[in-house]
């Protein structure tokens, strides 16, 4: 059942002590709650060395110890234990999924064999954890950027050299609604597709509690709207060429009637109308638009109103 459905998966719950911190048990069970429940909770270490998973920490969340001395050097004794234990509880066919609690790519080949058994494989760990392991689950929650306590420390973008941009997040909406010949799209509906492409995908990690408030603040170039019930996002409707002329006029009359770069013009509307692109409007170039408007004079790089523009304006 490699899927989640209405019911409520049970879970094997592995948690590697030597590669996550016990600040996180918390999130980690809050966070569980919303896939399903975890009859089974195992954590894996060395308790003779002290890893900070207390005996009251793991009394509170029912977590069963399962203590790993280090037999020989250069060997991960709790590597192991966590593998042997996975394949058996998947031989006994006692959870839907598994969710593993780590950071460490070692890791991967198991979450991968799990998902070939139809296992659903929630993975954890902070955002350091290495692309191949968070792809390889069917969810990746990065611990460290969900945490409540990380959100009071203030929104820290140096954390997210591994997670999913949200320039690639825009690319996935721009063919969702290529797909759909440009109509609007439902929220939840665009949600689910992304979190299929890309596994780690989650507003919080952005700083966010909402898809449609990420939306409206990091892609101005759709608009959420609300319609019979439901939240759809569909893109800002296409500014008209004579209102782009307009402004374009106006931005040359308030910079003293020249601009000696057109870029800053290209730069200006894009910034206000986030979906503008030249051939939408039928030009490959921003000089060749601006040469087509009347009352303009282009320049090499630089372009200026002409005398009977001034005139009018004044």
């Amino acid at each position: 059942m490699e899927e989640l459905n209405q019911n409520k998966l049970e879970f094997a719950v592995l948690i590697d002590s030597d590669n996550i911190s016990s600040k996180y048990a918390s999130t980690i069970f809050d966070e569980l709650e919303k896939y399903g429940l975890a009859p089974c909770r195992r954590i894996y270490g060395n308790w003779s060395k002290g890893n900070g998973w207390s005996e009251g920490i793991l009394l509170e969340y029912s977590i069963t110890p399962i203590q790993q001395f280090a037999y020989t050097s250069g060997k991960n004794a709790t590597d192991m234990a966590m593998v042997i234990d996975a394949m058996d509880l998947l031989y006994k066919d006692k959870v839907d999924g598994f969710c593993l609690v780590t950071s460490d790519s070692d890791f991967t080949r198991l979450a991968m064999r799990l998902r070939e058994e139809k296992k659903y494989v929630l993975g954890m760990g902070e955002s350091k954890t290495p692309a191949a392991l968070t792809r390889s689950c069917n969810k990746f929650v990065y611990l460290n950027l969900i945490d409540d306590k990380n959100e009071q420390n203030g929104f820290d973008h140096s954390e997210l050299e591994n997670v999913t941009s949200i320039e690639a997040v825009k690319k996935s909406i721009a063919a969702l609604f290529s797909e759909n010949g440009g109509k609007a799209l439902d929220l939840g509906y665009v949600g689910q597709r992304i979190s299929e492409r890309y596994t780690d995908f989650d507003v919080r990690n952005y700083g966010y509690a909402k898809l449609s408030v990420f939306v409206k603040e990091e892609l101005p170039q759709y608009q959420v709207v609300r319609e019979k019930k439901k939240t759809y996002i569909k893109e800002q409707e296409k500014v008209s060429q004579t209102s782009l002329e307009t402004e374009i006029k106006e931005m040359i009359r308030e910079n003293g009637g020249s601009i000696e770069n057109l870029s800053i013009i290209n730069d200006e509307i894009g910034k206000r109308h986030p979906n503008f692109e030249l051939k939408s409007y039928g030009y490959s170039r921003i000089s060749s638009f601006l040469r087509r408007i009347r009352g303009l004079e282009v320049n090499n790089n630089s372009v200026l109103l002409q005398d009977e523009e001034k005139h009018n304006q004044d």
